[in-house]
C-alpha cells in the first residue's frame, strides 16, 4: 500500500514534466528584470517574469503546458528593443549567457546551439562571396571554390537539422541562391533578388510563430535598393514581397504588411505608405473587418501631402462683422492657409502661437489665413487664449484625441501643421514652427497691406465681443 501510494503521489510530477531556460545577464547590476513571452504571428503573449539574483542570473520553469516555438526574454524598456528570441522545443532546456557587448551565447540547447552555428557560418561565407565578387581580376576557379563552401555548407546543415525540431524550418528557409555556373556581379545580383522568397514557406507555422518572415520581408524591401529614396524602388520590392506571399493567410499578410505601412508612416514617407495601404493593407483590413487600422489608413492617405485637406466648418466674421458657419473648402482670398492643431495644455503649442502671430505681421493679408483648431476640452480657457490671436480664424474642436476633425487629419501631437494652397490642397506638413518659418520665409513677399490686429475700441473689436457672447439666431447649435 505505501508503494502504491507513493507510486500514486509522483504521477502529478510526470504530468507537469518541467523544463527550464535559464541564463545569466552580464554585468548583472545593467539589468534589473527578466520578462518571457512567447512569439505568435500576431503578437507575443506574456508568459513569466523570473527574478534577478546578485549575479545576474535568472531561471524560468516551463510545465508541460508550454508549447515549441519561438520564446522572446525582454530585459530592458522599451520591450520592443531591448529582447533577444531563442527557440524552445518542450524537449530540453534551454542555457545561455547574454552579455550587452557580445550578445547572446547558449550554454545548453542543441536546437539554438545548431541554429546560432548555421547563422555564424553561412554570415562568414557571404562575407567570402563579397571577397570574391570585390576582388580584381575575378577568377572562373575562384568562383567554384567559394560556392562550393557555400553548398556544402547549406547541405551539412540541413544533414544536421534533421532530427531537430524547430531549427531546421529556419534553416531550410534560409537556402541561399546557389549559381551552378560563373556568373558576373550583376547577374549574381539580379538572380538573389529574384530567388529571394524560393524557400521561404509563409504558412509554415513554425515561422509564422517568430520574427522570421517579418524580418526576412523587411529585408528584401529595404536591401533590394540602391537609394533608400527611391521611392519607385521601394513600391517594386512591396509588390514582390506581396507576391511572394499571396498564398498566405489575410491575417498574416495584414500583420506584415502593417508593419511595413508603419515603417513608412513613422518615416513621413506618404507615398510609399500609401502604395502599400491603398494597393493592400485597406482591403485586408476591411476583410479582417479591422474598422480600426481601416480608419487609421484612411486619415492617413486622406491628410497626406497633395491631397485636398478634410473638410470641417468654422465660424468666420462676414463684412456686416456678423458671425458666418463655413466650410473650410469655402473659404475664399488668400494664396495659402495654415491649419494649425494646439491646445491650451501644450506647453510647445504655447510657445509657437505667439510666433505664429508675430511672423505672421510680416505678410499681406491676402498671402495666408491662419486656422487654429484647438483639440481641447475647456471651452472657457480656449476662449481666453483665442483674444491674442484675433485675426486667426478659431475652432474648439472638444474631445482632444477623440475629436472628428482631428482624427480625419489623423493628428498624433500638438503641434500640427498643415500648409494649403487657394484650393485648399495639402501642400507641406511642417513638423514644427521652424520648419513653417522655413516654408514661409520663401514665399514672395509683395506690396501689399500688412496683416494688422485690431484695436481695442475698433469695429473689429465690437464683432470679436459680438463673436463671444454669440447671436443665437445664427450660431450653429451643438
Amino acid at each position: 500500500m505505501k508503494k502504491l501510494l507513493l507510486l500514486i503521489a509522483t504521477i502529478p510530477s510526470f504530468l507537469t514534466a518541467q523544463h527550464v531556460i535559464k541564463g545569466k545577464f552580464s554585468p548583472p547590476e545593467a539589468f534589473k528584470f527578466a520578462f518571457l513571452y512567447r512569439v505568435t504571428p500576431k503578437t507575443s503573449i506574456f508568459i513569466d517574469n523570473a527574478d534577478l539574483k546578485k549575479d545576474g542570473s535568472f531561471k524560468f520553469e516551463l510545465d508541460s503546458s508550454k508549447v515549441a516555438g519561438t520564446y522572446r526574454i525582454v530585459y530592458a524598456q522599451p520591450q520592443d528593443q531591448y529582447n533577444f528570441d531563442l527557440l524552445y522545443n518542450a524537449k530540453e532546456d534551454v542555457e545561455l549567457t547574454f552579455d550587452m557587448e557580445k550578445g547572446v551565447e547558449f550554454v545548453a540547447s542543441e536546437e539554438n546551439k545548431l541554429l546560432t552555428s548555421y547563422n555564424k557560418s553561412m554570415n562568414l561565407i557571404s562575407s567570402s562571396v563579397s571577397n570574391y565578387y570585390s576582388s580584381t581580376p575575378e577568377s572562373k576557379k575562384g568562383f567554384k571554390k567559394v560556392f562550393k563552401v557555400l553548398k556544402d555548407t547549406q547541405s551539412e546543415f540541413e544533414r544536421a537539422a534533421s532530427n531537430t525540431l524547430l531549427a531546421k524550418e529556419f534553416i531550410k528557409a534560409s537556402k541561399p541562391y546557389i549559381p551552378e555556373s560563373y556568373e558576373n556581379p550583376k547577374t549574381f545580383s539580379k538572380h538573389v533578388k529574384d530567388n529571394f522568397f524560393t524557400a521561404i514557406d509563409f504558412n509554415n507555422e513554425t515561422l509564422q510563430n517568430s520574427n522570421f518572415l517579418i524580418e526576412n520581408t523587411m529585408n528584401y524591401v529595404f536591401s533590394f535598393v540602391d537609394d533608400q529614396e527611391d521611392n519607385n524602388a521601394l513600391k517594386s520590392n512591396i509588390d514582390a514581397a506581396a507576391k511572394a506571399m499571396s498564398n498566405a493567410n489575410s491575417s498574416l499578410k495584414k500583420t506584415i504588411l502593417q508593419i511595413l505601412w508603419l515603417q513608412f508612416a513613422e518615416e513621413e514617407n506618404e507615398a510609399v505608405a500609401n502604395h502599400i495601404g491603398s494597393n493592400y493593407l485597406l482591403e485586408l483590413a476591411k476583410s479582417e473587418k479591422d474598422e480600426k487600422l481601416v480608419t487609421t489608413i484612411t486619415a492617413f492617405e486622406n491628410s497626406s501631402v497633395g491631397k485636398i485637406a478634410p473638410d470641417f466648418e468654422l465660424e468666420v466674421i462676414n463684412k456686416k462683422k456678423k458671425i458666418d458657419i463655413k466650410k473650410l473648402s469655402e473659404l475664399e482670398g488668400h494664396d495659402n492657409y495654415l491649419v494649425v492643431f494646439w491646445s491650451t495644455t501644450c506647453s510647445h503649442c504655447l510657445k509657437e502661437m505667439p510666433k505664429l502671430k508675430e511672423l505672421t505681421l510680416k505678410t499681406a493679408k491676402q498671402q495666408l489665413q491662419i486656422i487654429a483648431v484647438a483639440l481641447d476640452n475647456d471651452i472657457y480657457r480656449w476662449k481666453d487664449q483665442t483674444y491674442e490671436y484675433p485675426n486667426f480664424h478659431h475652432v474648439f474642436a472638444e474631445g482632444k484625441w477623440q475629436n472628428k476633425i482631428g482624427n480625419d487629419y489623423n493628428v498624433s501631437a500638438t503641434p500640427s501643421y498643415f500648409v494649403l494652397d487657394a484650393d485648399k490642397k495639402i501642400i507641406k506638413k511642417p513638423y514644427d514652427f521652424d520648419g513653417f518659418k522655413e516654408w514661409f520665409d520663401s514665399l514672395p513677399k509683395y506690396g501689399a497691406e500688412p496683416l494688422t490686429y485690431p484695436d481695442e475700441d475698433s469695429d473689429d473689436k465690437d464683432a470679436e465681443d459680438k463673436m463671444d457672447k454669440g447671436d443665437k439666431s445664427e450660431k450653429r447649435e451643438d
